[in-house]
């Protein structure tokens, strides 16, 4: 039976809120409102990452995480930027990628309300849409353009570094110094004799697969050669965690991960890449006595590994797909043993908001892999602007492949939100560029004037790209 915690989040009664925490979300509050913008990212994201989700203020009922305070007083802040500002709220516009991400929280928030058509439901779901809706558009606020991205990867090295060394103390001593604070395990769990660290995460494997997807990101501020150290830091900091988690879907994120990078030289054949990994699938399929989902199960890289129910969880939510299609189904924990444990985010979309939430989730990282594919093409033979958009894809495809055995609910959702922000931001000025219409021939009579008076077309669009893109240049030099 599913237990009725879970329904609508569960959580304490009362505020649990440590005194070093209230004073740093007091002193973050403050550099809301005091510092230029483009300085905010450190002490949100900090706060976002280093604080347990369980800290947090309870006032009637409702529960105010840390990170949905900060949110609300951002979403101040960016009111008054609307008529102030005069770069803009979002960096690169509205972008279809913002439009998708809007109707995925909607429909997934009214599929949750639907389905129970309880008041706990209702206030449930608004939380929800705080914490996504909100939490989205305050990151593309704070990361508004490359600068800003590359400050946030740095300040992910420091802080996952950070992380990494409070972990492996974790493993070691089996004590979680952010325990100290409340609203985290004091200890970690320990399987089959080997310590899953979980630092200030709610489960040991977002706890690792936080450290395991942000690889890429900081292999992308070593091309930059922005900071070499901090680069290597992050690099450390990412396996430590990955490592100290002590769980299989950290482990194959990172090696996804690291497989995504490698794959640089295949960049151009991609097509033939997504179409071969499709032909292999269909011919498992029709192979296997079983169905291709069921190799899952085989996936057991570190022991303990509960890859038989990450499979059941696919089968079953394929075999009940009239359960679930219209709304979601709040009765997933009949179909088998454990089948509330949505340890799949494709699984979770379904089971929790139906085809059309699921429909938008997928959508949003076509999207996002359709951006920097176009954008890649557009920079073609400038290797580092390549790089720069191919480690974008990794990060991206390191969470696709996590996806596979976790689903996320505690801070490493801002870790997501944080990464489609920094597509959009990379790639707006690529895909902008592509919009821009090509200039008409003009029709000479005079040939030499022809010849040597006028540029092409694909000359002088290649021209705006090069000047579009000089800032650009500049960081990767």
């Amino acid at each position: 039976m599913q237990p009725e915690n879970l329904r609508f989040g569960g959580g304490v009664s009362d505020s649990v809120l440590h005194p070093l925490v209230l004073v740093a979300l007091l002193l973050t509050l403050a550099l809301i409102f005091l510092l230029q913008r483009k300085y905010l990212i450190i002490p949100v994201l900090s706060m976002f990452f280093l604080v347990p989700l369980g800290q947090q203020v309870v006032l009637g009922g409702l529960h105010f995480f840390t990170s949905r305070i900060i949110i609300l007083a951002l979403a101040i802040r960016m009111i008054f930027a609307i008529f102030s500002s005069r770069e803009g709220v979002l960096g690169g516009g509205t972008q279809l990628l913002d439009k998708v991400f809007v109707l995925w929280a909607v429909f997934r928030a009214l599929a949750g309300i639907l389905t129970f058509m309880q008041a706990g439901a209702v206030i449930y779901q608004t939380g929800f849409l705080l914490d996504a809706v909100g939490g989205y558009f305050v990151l593309r606020y704070l990361i508004h353009d490359q600068e800003d991205l590359l400050r946030a990867i740095r300040l992910l090295a420091v802080i996952v570094f950070a992380l990494a060394g409070c972990m492996l103390y974790e493993k070691f001593t089996v004590v979680n110094v952010f325990g100290f604070l409340g609203g985290v395990r004091e200890a970690p769990e320990v399987r089959e004799g080997l310590v899953r660290a979980v630092g200030p995460f709610q489960h040991e494997l977002l706890a690792g697969v936080f450290g395991a997807t942000t690889l890429p990101l900081f292999f992308l501020l070593w091309k930059t050669r922005q900071s070499s150290v901090l680069a290597s830091l992050g690099a450390l900091g990412s396996t430590g965690m990955t490592v100290a988690s002590g769980s299989s879907t950290p482990l194959l994120a990172y090696l996804g991960a690291v497989l995504a990078i490698c794959c640089f030289p295949l960049r151009r054949k991609m097509r033939l890449v997504r179409w071969g990994m499709v032909a292999v699938t269909v011919v498992l399929e029709l192979v296997m006595k079983a169905h291709v989902w069921f190799l899952i199960q085989r996936l057991n890289l570190l022991g303990g590994s509960s890859g038989y129910h990450r499979a059941k969880l696919i089968d079953d939510f394929v075999m009940h797909f009239r359960d679930w299609w219209l709304i979601g189904t709040k009765e997933n924990h009949t179909w088998d043993y454990s089948m509330w444990d949505l340890l799949n985010q494709f699984v979770a979309e379904g089971e929790v908001g139906g085809l059309a939430t699921f429909v938008c989730f997928v959508a949003l990282i076509v999207v996002c892999f359709s951006r920097i594919g176009k954008a890649r093409k557009a920079v073609e033979g400038d290797r580092n602007k390549e790089w720069c958009f191919w480690l974008l894809g990794s990060a991206l495809f390191s969470h696709v492949v996590a996806y596979w055995g976790v689903s996320y609910f505690d801070q490493t959702r801002f870790l997501w939100y944080a990464l489609l922000s920094m597509i959009v931001v990379a790639t707006a000025p690529c895909l902008a560029l592509q919009t821009v219409p090509e200039p008409k021939a003009q029709v000479r009579f005079s040939r030499p004037k022809l010849a040597y008076g006028t540029l092409s077309a694909s000359s002088m669009k290649q021209k705006r790209l090069t000047s579009h893109h000089s800032g650009f240049r500049s960081q990767l030099s």
